[in-house]
C-alpha cells in the first residue's frame, strides 16, 4: 500500500481524506501543520504528500520548499481553493507535481496520486540504473574527469535517435563507446553492425554499404544485403568515416535524408530505420573547411559529437587501466597477478602513449605474458614504437612540476627537450604531456634557451 501524508490544519478534512483514500487502497498518515509534516516526512518516508495551502505557521509554499530540500523525489500535490490558482502555478514552479481544487473529486485525486507515485518510482529507477551503468562504464573506461564527462554525454544521447560522431585519436576506444551507446539505447535488442571504411576497397564500398541485386555487375551471382539493410532497426557504426570518397558520401547523404537505400542494380528502395554512429581520427570540421568532406553530410551525421580525449590527457586513468589490463591478462593466461614497481608506474604515467588505450593494453599484456608472477619492472615494459631506454629510470616522463621538485634544472631542461622531440615540436601537445599550461612551457623554453 502506498503511504500518503495528508497535511491540513482542519481535522475534519484530514479525517475525510484519510477515509476516502483508505477505501481506494492507500495508507494515509496525517499532519496538522507544515512543521509536523516535515517531521513526518523524515520519520515516515511517505510515497506522496497531499498538502493544503492555507495553514498556520508555515504555509503550503514554504512547506513544499522544505520538503523538496529533504526529498526532491517525493511527489507533492497541492490542495487549493478556486481563488488560489496563481499560488498553485507558483508551487508547481517550486517542484509540486500538480494541484487539485477543493473539494477534490475522490477518484480524480486517487488517480492523480497513483500517477505521481508511478512517475516518482520510474524516475528513481532510471536514476538508479543510470548510476549503476555509469559505475559499470567507469570500471571499463576510467575514472578521470574527462572520461566522466564522456560517460555523461553517452548517457544523455543514448536514449535518443540522434546521429553521433565520436572523434578521437587511434586507440582511444571509439568502437567501445559506440557499442556502449547502442547497448544503452532502446535498440539494444537489435543489430549493431560495424563498418570499417578504411579496410574496404574503394570499388566495393557502395555495394558493401547498400547491397546489390543478382546480375548488378560481373560476379554478382546472388542478391546480397548491404551493411545498412543488415543494421535495419538497429545501429550502424561507421568507423574511419573520413576515408569515405566523395561519391559514396553523396549516396550516404541521400540514404540518410530519404531513409531508404537502393541496392546496386535495383529500382526497389529498402526503407531504413537505423541509427548512425560514426568515428573519425581526424578533425572532421577541418576536413569540411578544406572541402574534403561534404558539409551537408557532416551536419546530418553530427547531431551529437563526443570528443574522446587521448590517454596522455587523462593520466589518472593510466594506472587504473594498467592494473585492470594486468588482472584481465593474468586471468586469461592463468598467471599470478603481478605488482607494478613504483618506477614502472612513473614510466607508465610519463609515457605519451601515441597508440592510446590500445597500446597500453598491449604493453601490459606482453609484460604479464613474459613476466607474470613477478614484480613488473621498467625493463619489462616494451614500447614497440619507441626505444624503452628513452623512458628508463634516469628520466621518467613525470609531470614537469614533479621533475622540478626531485631533479636538477638540467634534468628539467632534458625532459622538456625530450617531450618536444616526442611531440615533433608541437608545444601544445608537449605542454599536455608535461601537465603544465602553454604559457609556462614557453617561459621554460626561453629560460633554458631550447631551440
Amino acid at each position: 500500500m502506498n503511504k500518503i501524508l495528508i497535511t491540513d490544519d482542519e481535522k475534519d478534512i484530514r479525517y475525510i481524506l484519510m477515509e476516502l483514500l483508505a477505501k481506494r487502497g492507500f495508507f494515509a498518515i496525517e499532519a496538522a501543520d507544515g512543521k509536523t509534516a516535515i517531521e513526518k516526512l523524515k520519520s515516515e518516508r511517505p510515497d506522496a504528500v497531499l498538502l493544503d495551502y492555507k495553514m498556520p505557521g508555515m504555509d503550503g509554499l514554504q512547506t513544499l520548499r522544505e520538503i523538496k530540500k529533504i526529498d526532491p523525489s517525493v511527489p507533492v500535490i497541492l490542495l487549493t481553493a478556486y481563488g488560489e490558482i496563481s499560488f498553485a502555478v507558483e508551487a508547481i514552479k517550486s517542484g509540486a507535481y500538480d494541484f487539485i481544487t477543493k473539494p477534490p473529486d475522490t477518484e480524480s485525486l486517487a488517480n492523480l496520486l497513483r500517477r505521481s507515485i508511478e512517475k516518482s518510482a520510474l524516475e528513481k529507477e532510471v536514476k538508479r540504473l543510470n548510476s549503476a551503468v555509469g559505475a559499470s562504464i567507469e570500471g571499463m573506461l576510467g575514472k578521470s574527469a574527462p572520461i566522466k564527462r564522456v560517460i555523461e554525454q553517452m548517457a544523455s544521447v543514448a536514449s535518443s535517435d540522434f546521429s553521433v560522431i565520436i572523434q578521437g585519436e587511434t586507440g582511444t576506444g571509439k568502437s567501445t563507446i559506440a557499442e556502449l551507446i547502442h547497448n544503452m539505447s532502446r535498440r539494444v535488442s537489435k543489430p549493431c553492425v560495424r563498418v570499417d571504411i578504411g579496410t574496404i576497397p574503394e570499388t566495393l564500398i557502395e555495394s558493401e554499404l547498400f547491397g546489390y541485386e543478382k546480375g548488378a555487375f560481373t560476379g554478382a551471382e546472388r542478391n546480397k544485403k548491404g551493411y545498412f539493410e543488415a543494421a535495419n532497426s538497429g545501429t550502424i557504426f561507421i568507423d574511419e568515416l573520413e576515408n569515405m570518397s566523395e561519391g559514396v558520401q553523396s549516396k550516404l547523404l541521400s540514404a540518410v535524408e530519404s531513409k531508404k537505400v537502393f541496392p546496386m542494380g535495383s529500382t526497389r528502395p529498402v526503407p531504413l530505420d537505423v541509427r548512425i554512429i560514426s568515428a573519425v581520427n581526424k578533425d572532421l570540421r577541418q576536413l569540411v573547411k578544406d572541402s574534403r568532406f561534404r558539409e551537408d553530410l557532416f551536419f546530418r551525421l553530427s547531431e551529437f559529437v563526443i570528443m574522446l580525449p587521448p590517454l596522455r590527457e587523462r593520466t589518472e586513468d593510466i594506472l587504473f587501466l594498467a592494473q585492470k589490463f594486468a588482472k584481465e591478462a593474468a586471468l586469461e593466461l592463468n598467471k599470478r597477478l603481478p605488482e607494478f614497481a613504483e618506477e614502472t608506474l612513473n614510466i607508465l604515467k610519463g609515457y605519451p602513449w601515441p597508440g592510446n588505450v590500445r597500446e597500453l593494453k598491449n604493453v601490459v599484456r606482453r609484460a604479464v605474458l613474459v613476466h607474470g608472477g613477478e614484480t613488473l619492472l621498467p625493463e619489462h615494459m616494451d614500447f614497440p614504437m619507441n626505444d624503452t631506454r628513452e623512458y628508463g629510470r634516469d628520466l621518467p616522463l613525470l609531470p614537469l612540476k614533479e621533475i622540478s621538485s626531485i631533479a636538477s634544472r638540467d634534468a628539467e631542461r632534458k625532459a622538456i627537450k625530450k617531450v618536444l622531440g616526442i611531440s615533433n615540436g608541437n608545444k601544445s601537445k608537449a605542454a599536455s604531456i608535461l601537465q603544465v599550461d602553454y604559457k609556462t612551457l614557453l617561459t621554460k623554453i626561453k629560460q633554458y634557451n631550447i631551440e
